[in-house]
């Protein structure tokens, strides 16, 4: 204890030296007009470093950070700062509408980039996953402290209102406070607990989603009405009917269009930032135009990260740049201005008192009580409806953005921000033990079980992480097939594909750009019909396929492509096999400059002349490697339209050996225990399989064996790359790309193995 003390020593004088400073420097030009840019950042310093801070130290305690940055604005306030040293706190924080004004505006962004990254968050798949029992639950859930919380409104002394005659919009605006759950804050325990995938942790997470997304349509109608001072029919329907029809043009065609943009910033601007650009100018767009049409700039910004979230190419290190820089920034600032805002020595008042403590006795009550009632008609059982409910009932972040709109509009009075912000600081706290508790005791069925194990593979799997697909083609038959493999790939889950033409003839390409019969034209068709006839019911098939023009050579141009995000470089061009046994020199070209995973197709037999026929039979090999695992993945993945049965063999190599071993079924050999996890891993997707063992065969010689005693008509081969000068598959790849009389697709991973 003395040793951590005399650490904190040199940082306490050091706060103590700069507040000094500051209230030194504040009082010499006191009288000054003009806002200060220092105080300004003084104040920005103060609220990140003590609100991220406190922030780390809730996470540490099992609580969500946003309470340390409420907490953070708490202390550095005048519940606490303020009261011990009022001369510096009125220095630091000076009441000038001048001064505030500058952090204002900073905050003010604030709350339109959270509800950007609430949006975000917004995963509308779930949502109709679990549709029918989280609409149920959510208007229980919403109902009765809605009615509750309008009810407290219409009764509150008038000493609490800052505008008595304005009575229904501040009841209608505390009743939107108690009622409305935050989706960030349900989210984060639930995945903390991993329970996101479990039936009642979706439903729970889908439910706060649905109570978000409802509250900001009440509080964009709310606001309209309180802009025009009165409840008439005429302000009513001309909110809800802006607010419906910018919901409807919004998830139409603002849906493709945030789609172009985001992956056109990605693909043709340079600066490493280009999206976050295109991001923020999407939400401040959107916000503009709520405003606009007579609701708030929340609703804009919420729609718009929806959106956003649901982009196909949003990369996951363009998302955690966004992330960082509001976790960072604006979320200690706006939660820390929301605490300094609150003065809880208001609570010492004891009507004052009892009133906040009536009022989140109402808030827990009433969304326990009609959450818990939703779960009930939504057909969960009683321990399910009791870890909803518990749920259901934090409050944080969405209450504190509510209460401040309210302030900031002059509806809510400073007495009643602050018991909003008590009761939301309260709420959130008491949500993840009793939610931890509440999930700890709930059982797991069968059918969950093994839903979860699926999911679980899957998110280790290699097909299921994919985000978007290089197609690098000329105008040869193979392009087509290639293209046909690839929209089989993607179509399940609605991959994006970018095809890059990589044929000699740089004229004939700009023609063909122009010509709907040209043969790029023909491999983008390829790929999208594919990807329909592959389409998964729950979503996929709808293919956005772009074709980009290239200024430089065909390796450059794929070379430059990768710097986009790439997960998979598919290339198919006329000439595949080279004339010493190995790649043609194009390959070797258009590969050099991607180090990721590759795919070379290379069509045969019935593919030579029907490139877009679907196999019939689909052959592939396995061994304990990962990247034959990987193979066997997209393999399964293709045979979804296939007329047969997809045969797996396995082949022995002396690199995998040791692999194999280390499989964890305990009955089985080893080769059995392989072929067996495959087979399983098919039956997933309801795909069936015939196995065969050849384990005493060279690798190259039982598979060419099995394409001709089987009949099949592509073969799929996991493959390593070995390092060289070249690209080199191994002898295996070779052997069996020059003598296979069936079509095949080579699959590697981004490693590059030595060579033996």
């Amino acid at each position: 204890m003395t040793i951590r003390w005399a650490r904190l020593q040199p940082t306490i004088r050091a706060v103590i030296i700069l507040l000094a400073t500051v209230t030194a420097a504040g009082a010499e030009g006191h009288g000054a007009s003009k806002p200060s840019e220092f105080i300004l950042l003084v104040q920005i310093a103060l609220l990140i470093a003590v609100g991220r801070g406190l922030g780390e130290l809730m996470q540490r305690i099992g609580q969500p950070s946003v309470i340390g940055e409420l907490l953070g604005g708490l202390l550095l306030g005048p519940s606490l700062f303020g009261w011990l040293w009022p001369s510096a706190h009125d220095v630091i924080f000076p009441p000038s509408g001048e001064q505030k004004a500058l952090i204002d505006g900073i905050a003010q962004f604030g709350i339109l980039l959270l509800l950007l990254l609430t949006g975000m968050d917004t995963d509308l798949k779930l949502v109709r996953k679990v549709g029918r029992a989280a609409m149920t639950i959510s208007a229980a859930g919403i109902a009765v402290p809605f009615a509750s919380g309008f009810a407290l409104g219409e009764f509150l002394p008038q000493s609490l209102l800052p505008h008595p005659e304005a009575r229904v919009i501040a009841a209608l605006f505390l009743g939107t406070a108690l009622s409305i759950s935050s989706v960030k804050i349900v989210a984060v325990v639930v995945r903390e607990m991993n329970f996101m995938r479990h039936n009642v942790g979706q439903i729970i997470v889908a439910s706060a989603i649905i109570d978000d997304a409802i509250g900001w349509i009440i509080i964009a109608v709310i606001f309209s009405l309180a802009s025009r001072g009165t409840l008439d029919v005429l302000s009513v329907a001309q909110a809800l009917f802006g607010t419906l029809a910018f919901l409807a043009v919004s998830f139409t065609i603002g849906r493709r269009l945030v789609f172009r943009l985001i992956r056109w910033a990605n693909d043709n601007l340079v600066s490493s930032a280009a999206v976050i650009t295109v991001i923020l100018l999407l939400m401040s767009a959107m916000a503009m135009i709520t405003h606009l049409i007579g609701v708030h700039t929340v609703l804009g910004a919420f729609i718009a990260g929806v959106l956003v979230g649901e982009s196909p190419i949003l990369t996951r290190q363009i998302d955690e740049r966004l992330r960082g820089l509001i976790s960072s920034l604006f979320m200690p600032v706006f939660f820390g201005l929301a605490g300094l805002s609150a003065d809880l020595t208001v609570l010492k008042d004891p009507s004052v008192l009892g009133l906040t403590a009536a009022l989140i006795l109402i808030a827990s009550i009433g969304k326990f009580a009609g959450a818990f009632a939703g779960g009930a008609l939504g057909g969960l059982t009683r321990q399910e409806s009791y870890a909803l409910a518990s749920g259901m009932n934090a409050r944080g972040s969405t209450e504190v953005i509510i209460a401040t709109i309210g302030l900031s509009m002059g509806v809510l009075s400073q007495t009643m921000f602050s018991m909003i912000v008590t009761m939301a600081i309260l709420t959130t706290m008491a949500m993840p033990p009793m939610l931890r508790s509440a999930l700890a005791r709930l059982p797991l069925g069968k059918e969950e079980k093994e839903r979860l194990e699926r999911e679980e593979y899957e998110e280790r799997g290699f097909v299921a992480n994919l985000e978007r697909l290089l197609l690098a083609v000329d105008e040869s038959s193979n392009a087509k097939f290639a293209a046909h493999l690839a929209g089989l790939v993607a179509g399940g889950r609605g991959l994006p594909i970018t095809v890059l033409h990589v044929g000699a003839n740089a004229k004939l390409q700009e023609k063909n750009r122009a010509d709907e019969a040209s043969p790029e034209a023909a491999v983008i068709d390829a790929a999208k019909e594919s990807a329909k006839a592959s389409a998964d019911p729950e979503g996929g098939g709808n293919l956005d396929v772009i074709s980009r023009a290239r200024e430089e050579t065909a390796a450059g141009a794929i070379a430059e492509e990768a710097k986009k995000g790439f997960d998979l470089l598919v290339v198919g061009i006329g000439a595949v096999a080279g004339p010493d046994g190995g790649f043609d020199r194009r390959i070797d070209q258009l590969t050099s400059g991607f180090d990721g995973p590759l795919a070379i197709a290379a069509a045969k037999g019935v593919h030579a002349s029907e490139p877009t026929a679907n196999a019939r039979k689909i052959l592939v090999p396995v061994s304990g490697s990962n990247v034959s695992r990987r193979g066997a993945e997209v393999a399964i993945a293709l045979a979804r339209l296939a007329s047969e049965p997809l045969q797996v063999v396995y082949v022995s190599t002396t690199r995998d050996k040791g692999a194999r071993r280390s499989n964890p079924s305990m009955s089985l050999a080893p080769e059995e225990a392989i072929l067996k996890d495959i087979a399983a891993t098919a039956a997933r997707y309801d795909i069936n399989v015939v196995t065969r063992l050849r384990a005493n065969t060279a690798p190259e010689v039982a598979i060419l064996q099995e394409i001709a005693a089987s009949g099949a008509d592509l073969v799929v081969i996991g493959v390593d790359r070995i390092q060289g000068d070249s690209l080199n598959f191994g002898s295996v790849a070779t052997a069996v790309l020059g003598k296979s009389k069936a079509s095949v697709l080579l699959v590697s991973d981004g490693d590059v193995r030595p060579g033996t």
